[in-house]
């Protein structure tokens, strides 16, 4: 069957979004331009236009989906490990494949930075981040960690701070933290 106009402008939009998600991670937020977005997904940059109504919108929209997709896939991981203790285990190794300096990381920590400045950004990416937070705290709850609201609060902030301190330290073993954070939530 033909594809239709509606199909191909759907197909359009996701190779814009994922030219923008990789150029932030390359480029950095600043750095994404009309031309930029418009080469790597091989349209004109009038499209770019067409389908956002600016590089900020488009950044906002990619980083976003990205960030949402992301978050998501961690709190699916954890809902298949069936204690706390295996949930850090496997969440301290997969923080410890971010480096810093590979993309996935560039583009969160531009996010991060670009939101200080862009208010709509900054309150998208807050909603994520706090339901993300319950996520978290829902699972803990139901394994029955006291407090969970405060300890998903202090997990999803250590996951952000591990990733930097990655970038700014490489020889720092994440995945070995597990083991004082498992500490954290033993019942005193």
């Amino acid at each position: 069957m033909p594809e239709t106009s509606l199909e191909r402008g759907r197909a359009t939009r996701e190779r814009l979004l994922r030219a923008a998600v990789a150029l932030i991670g390359e480029a950095g937020w600043n750095g994404v331009t009309t031309r930029l977005v418009a080469e790597r997904a091989g349209v004109a940059p009038g499209v770019v236009h067409y389908h956002f109504g600016s590089v900020t919108e488009l950044l906002t929209a990619a980083a976003l989906g990205f960030v949402h997709e992301l978050i998501g896939q961690i709190g699916e991981e954890l809902s298949r490990r069936p204690d706390p203790e295996a949930g850090l285990d496997w969440l301290m190794g997969a923080v410890a494949v971010y480096a810093g300096d590979d993309p996935a990381s560039l583009l969160v920590a531009e996010t991060y930075l670009a939101s200080t400045r862009v208010p709509e950004l900054r309150d998208r990416l807050a909603e994520l981040v706090l339901g993300f937070r319950r996520t978290l705290a829902r699972w803990l709850a139901g394994h029955g960690v006291e407090d969970p609201d405060a300890v998903a609060a202090l997990l999803a902030a250590a996951i952000d701070g591990l990733i930097l301190h990655h970038r700014l330290d490489p020889r720092l073993d994440v995945a070995a933290l597990a083991g004082p954070v498992r500490r954290l939530l033993r019942k005193e």
